[in-house]
């Protein structure tokens, strides 16, 4: 028998899988593949000098699991469109990410894929893309959601202090809600990463049909090696997302000050990608050292005794913990950095939500290598137990064909063909 046809729709081109939401999407892909045929039409988002080539070797790295086709977005490569999109979503009381991802090339590819060939089920690879969902008509389809946005731009929201970027997040968190609460019961199913992201979505769609595949790590390419040893902080991921870049500067403005002032005085490195100025100003004010942009972060993380995650905003859970769990490392964090894992304060994680005490455990870790080491064992164990993504391919197979067999029993529920007025 010939296998079950997937249409797969993302947001991001997901490779090289380095950065969350990509990471994820990329080991989606790759577990769908085992018992799925994948066509995925694919946005990316970059234009960069040598960007093409980049795109290229994307499509033949993901051509190992699907046939895929990538778009740009058109407005970051318009000013005038990126600031249409912006007006037209203030103007028309929707979502700004419904315009953002509206391309004309898009739209067409995706109406003939669905003309010309049969698919049994649609994957949409985030609720961003919900403009087109309206065209999937009979095809069950799923919907991802790595976070639950509306509750991401409400955090952001918070942390504002302009009123008028204020406004404007909370504006768009009310719209995502509405967005939230008209497709996710009109999609045969929702996928959360974590039951605090299932419960937020379930509060405003209660009639949505709701299932957990959580983040995972590839066990075999994270694996623990030495304790680090010297004095040694790390902090993983880009500043272009903002819950990182407010995450460091709350570790350089509230919590280093005070592990210095207590006698400590560790090198702290932060791994990701960020501006000449920004790595500038770290480390001028900060004396935090940034690595830019780096293909593999595991000698990073390796070097270090202590993997810090200070994130106030937030929403799905952290990839970044996975890896350095897997790799066998003691991680200090507040409870929005580790929201939706299995961490357990104390055993594989210590969780601190205040900078007195984030300190207070950083130092805690520096200084006792039994800690550190009992922390890491743990923080193995639990990605061992529960994170693969192995085990994790397997459950999310298992749903996805659940829907194909209840569509061809006439029994599954398929996208409304159109939006509400």
């Amino acid at each position: 028998m010939s296998r079950p046809r997937l249409l797969f729709l993302s947001q991001t081109l997901p490779f090289p899988p380095d950065g969350g939401v990509k990471i994820r999407t990329y080991n989606v892909v790759k577990q769908l593949a085992t018992a799925f045929d994948i066509v995925a039409l694919c946005f990316y988002r970059a234009k960069a000098a040598g960007f093409n080539q980049q795109v290229d070797a994307a499509l033949v790295g993901l051509g190992e699991f699907a046939r895929v086709e990538a778009f740009p977005i058109p407005q970051e490569h318009s000013r005038p469109r990126l600031l249409r999109d912006h007006v037209q979503s203030l103007l028309g009381a929707r979502v700004y990410t419904a315009f953002a991802y509206r391309s004309p090339r898009f739209r067409a590819r995706l109406v003939q894929l669905l003309h010309e060939e049969r698919f049994d089920l649609a994957h949409a690879d985030s609720l961003d893309l919900s403009d087109y969902f309206p065209l999937i008509e009979g095809v069950p389809v799923v919907c991802v959601h790595h976070d639950a946005q509306s509750v991401l731009l409400r955090r952001r929201a918070d942390r504002y202090r302009t009123p008028w970027n204020r406004w404007y997040l909370s504006h768009q968190a009310e719209l995502m809600r509405r967005e939230e609460s008209w497709w996710c019961p009109r999609v045969a199913l929702n996928v959360a990463v974590s039951e605090t992201d299932q419960d937020a979505l379930k509060t405003v769609a209660p009639a949505g049909r709701f299932t957990v595949v959580p983040n995972g790590v590839d066990l075999e390419y994270f694996r623990p090696g030495d304790d680090g040893g010297a004095a040694k902080l790390v902090f993983v991921g880009g500043s272009t997302w903002f819950p990182n870049l407010d995450a460091m500067r709350y570790l350089g403005d509230a919590i280093l000050p005070l592990i210095r002032e207590a006698g400590g005085s560790p090198h702290v490195l932060w791994v990701g990608r960020a501006t000449a100025s920004e790595r500038q100003e770290f480390r001028r004010s900060y004396g935090i050292e940034t690595t830019g942009y780096v293909d593999d972060v595991r000698p990073q993380v390796q070097q270090a005794s202590c993997y810090v995650v200070p994130i106030r905003v937030g929403g799905g859970t952290r990839i970044k913990i996975l890896d350095a769990w897997a790799m066998g490392k003691a991680v200090v964090s507040t409870s929005i950095g580790c929201e939706g894992l299995a961490a357990v304060d104390g055993d594989n994680i210590l969780i601190r939500d205040d900078p007195r005490g984030f300190a207070d455990a950083v130092a805690r870790v520096l200084e006792d290598a039994p800690l550190r080491q009992a922390l890491g064992r743990a923080g193995r164990s639990t990605v061992e137990r529960l994170y693969s993504w192995e085990r994790i391919g397997r459950r999310m197979v298992s749903d996805y064909m659940a829907l194909v067999d209840s569509r061809s029993s006439g029994a599954s529920r398929t996208s409304s063909p159109a939006l509400r007025s």
